[in-house]
């Protein structure tokens, strides 16, 4: 069953990628879809098995490398991370799959595309499965180039090269930090199995050791590194500009990207090592500070952007954010209950927005829509689900996840704690406020299309609705049939005052039977049981901002038409900041590209005039050089081969000569 959960997405990209002429763009849609379709039901039937028997295992597939004492096994690790991890990649990717056929129909390269779909669902799979670091690497290495490989799909388009460019040059600085942290990882436990550094993590937790004079504690050190990787992958604040570029790709890839894959492989690095980052209270800091802060600074640029796919790519860094800093208050239930929960309302927003742009002609500008709700009435009901999940709003998905991190960066009672508790608090405004901007801007209000535009626009077909209803179903479902396994319920009675605790089968598991020894979390630092015991206004306020989100961009953007331009000028300063991105951009461009730039014309100068000119192409210069004065025998003349072979006798004799000189 594992192998099933697995593979055939490789089988499919193989297949795909190599037979794809032969086959046809129908047969290459079937056969990758088929793989993904699959390999979810398996990981369902797994899930199942894992979660309800505990049958947690890990299966040796093959020795990978053995050097000496060391030695890599590829296996696959199957526990209750892995299992929930495999569910949603697997659900959330044969939905892409299938939207693609009819989102990607007019395409010439259609085959090529779902090869590459599969090959990164693939790699994905190789990652969350790994047994040890170096096939972590691996499949976080391979997510990496097939990224690359989507969002630059469509290579004819200059800026759909540079942001695949961008997005590999600027994960290579957070892998770089992976590398070096699987390197101090086997420094320090002489291993890079996950069984045995976990073992040894408590045994570990005071060790120390020197670099440039520097006492360090190695678990901080080596979580940090983890981190830097998963900074990276998963578009925190630093290393997040890759994201809002990588929306030059089709449609499909966004979701993919963004919803349960790439993105979240951070977050799932950085829950896998609990173990030790359990033991590393400085760092657990550093993370809570940054996912808070990267939820707010995503949530302040997503209010101002008219981009479609923009506005949601913001959104998906900003609810990365809060995935952070639950993991950094040692919430790392909660935290893949949001990742859980977020694929489903996250992807269904990224394929509804790919509907709203397929119904008008490639448009993703708002700016240019309006009126669109009864024209395409499905896609308008299924986008206001993937908003009212992302808003958190009470029964939909979001409520639930959302809701159970703030409520346990505010029980951890730290003022790291605290602080992300008010800035999630404020991203949660924020969320609320633009995601009814995108839906009135987009849907509402007169239409401000062409006429030829509007004449066409239409709904989508079947083949790309039926995924979004899927995914609209676990939008609603997910938050509420989950809680109780993900994150549990209060265990003292009269503490329970939220509408989580009012439903009947919120606890079909118990939160210890269904993580089992996937997550590992100190008993002081349980803030999920003590987020079930936070004053009544901590759960409501996320409730009330949210709502209050909501009709603010009704006051402004439909009750109100006119204002939203006269509050950008009162506040142009602010609004610019956002507008642009906080600069960061051209902060990085003056920083770093221009000056790099500057070096490497430097060094390329020197490389071609002194390496290059004294090396091959000096040596090469001066054999072609000298084959040209020889040419010159060579004009098919008697008397100049008479000539040369003169001049070649008298050079004889004349050396015997001297010979014999020297030797009389």
């Amino acid at each position: 069953m594992e192998i099933l959960a697995v593979f055939p997405p490789l089988f499919a990209f193989l297949i795909a990628g190599l037979f794809g002429k032969q086959i046809g763009d129908e047969g290459a849609q079937f056969v990758t879809c088929a793989g993904v379709i699959l390999a979810a039901f398996c990981s369902c039937v797994l899930f199942f098995d894992v979660v309800f028997d505990s049958d947690v295992r890990t299966v040796m597939l093959a020795s990978w490398i053995s050097a000496g004492d060391f030695e890599v096994e590829w296996a696959l690790r199957v526990d209750q991370l892995t299992a929930i991890m495999l569910c949603v990649i697997n659900i959330v990717s044969a939905c892409v799959h299938v939207y693609s056929i009819g989102y990607m129909a007019h395409d010439k390269s259609r085959a090529r595309f779902m090869a590459y779909l599969s090959l990164f669902t693939f790699a994905m799979l190789m990652l969350v499965t790994a047994d040890n670091l170096l096939q972590l690497f691996f499949g976080w290495e391979g997510v990496g180039l097939a990224s690359y490989l989507l969002i630059g799909f469509w290579n004819h388009k200059e800026s759909a090269n540079k942001a695949a460019v961008k997005a590999f040059v600027v994960n290579r600085v957070g892998d770089f930090g992976l590398a070096l942290g699987i390197m101090a990882t086997f420094l320090v436990f002489g291993s890079v199995q996950f069984d045995e550094i976990f073992m040894k993590a408590p045994e570990l937790a005071t060790h120390t050791f020197n670099f440039l004079w520097w006492e360090l504690h190695s678990l901080t050190v080596i979580s940090l590194l983890l981190f830097m990787g998963a900074v990276g992958k998963s578009a925190q604040l630093g290393l997040h500009t890759w994201l809002p570029d990588a929306m030059e790709g089709p449609t499909p890839v966004s979701a993919l990207i963004h919803a349960a894959t790439m993105v979240t492989a951070g977050v799932f690095l950085l829950v896998r090592f609990s173990p030790v980052f359990e033991y590393a209270p400085f760092a657990l800091q550093i993370v809570c500070i940054t996912g808070a802060t990267t939820a707010f600074v995503a949530a302040t640029i997503g209010l101002t952007q008219f981009d479609i796919k923009r506005v949601i790519a913001y959104s998906t860094m900003s609810q990365l954010g809060y995935m952070f800093f639950a993991i950094g208050v040692s919430a790392y239930g909660a935290a893949i209950f949001h990742l859980m929960t977020h694929a489903f309302f996250k992807a269904l927003l990224f394929l509804g927005a790919g509907s709203v742009i397929h119904a008008m002609s490639d448009e993703q500008d708002m700016r240019k829509m309006g009126g669109l709700w009864k024209l395409i009435p499905t896609t308008y009901v299924l986008m206001w689900i993937g908003s009212l999940a992302l808003a958190g709003l009470p029964f939909f998905a979001g409520y639930y996840s959302k809701d159970m991190i703030l409520e346990a960066a505010f029980a951890d009672h730290s003022w790291f704690g605290m602080y992300a508790f008010w800035m999630g608090i404020a991203a949660a405004f924020m969320t609320a406020f633009y995601s009814w901007r995108l839906i009135l801007l987009t849907f509402h209000g007169k239409p401000r299309a062409s006429k030829k535009v509007m004449d066409h626009v239409h709904e989508s077909p079947s083949v790309m609705l039926s995924p979004l209803i899927v995914l609209a179903t676990g939008a609603i479902l997910a938050g509420s049939v989950f809680y109780g396994g993900f994150v549990g319920s209060a265990s003292e009675e009269g503490h329970s005052n939220d509408i989580v605790s009012e439903s009947e089968f919120v606890n079909i598991w118990d939160k210890e039977h269904f993580w089992g020894e996937s997550i590992k979390v100190l008993p002081e630092n349980d803030t999920i049981e003590a987020a079930h015991h936070v004053p009544v206004w901590v759960k409501k306020l996320p409730i009330v901002m949210a709502l209050f989100g909501i009709l603010l961009a009704y006051l402004i953007y439909m009750w109100c038409e006119g204002i939203a331009q006269k509050l950008a000028g009162k506040i142009a300063p602010l609004y610019k900041l956002s507008f642009n991105k906080w600069y960061f951009d051209e902060l990085y461009d003056r920083l770093f590209v221009k000056n790099v730039w500057c070096i490497g014309r430097g060094f390329s100068v020197g490389d071609k005039k002194i390496i290059d000119g004294m090396g091959p192409d000096g040596v090469a210069g001066a054999s072609m050089q000298t084959a040209r004065i020889l040419s010159r025998f060579q004009s098919g003349y008697l008397y100049q081969y008479a000539f040369v072979m003169i001049i070649g006798l008298i050079g004889i004799i004349s050396w015997f000569a001297y010979k014999m000189m020297l030797g009389s």
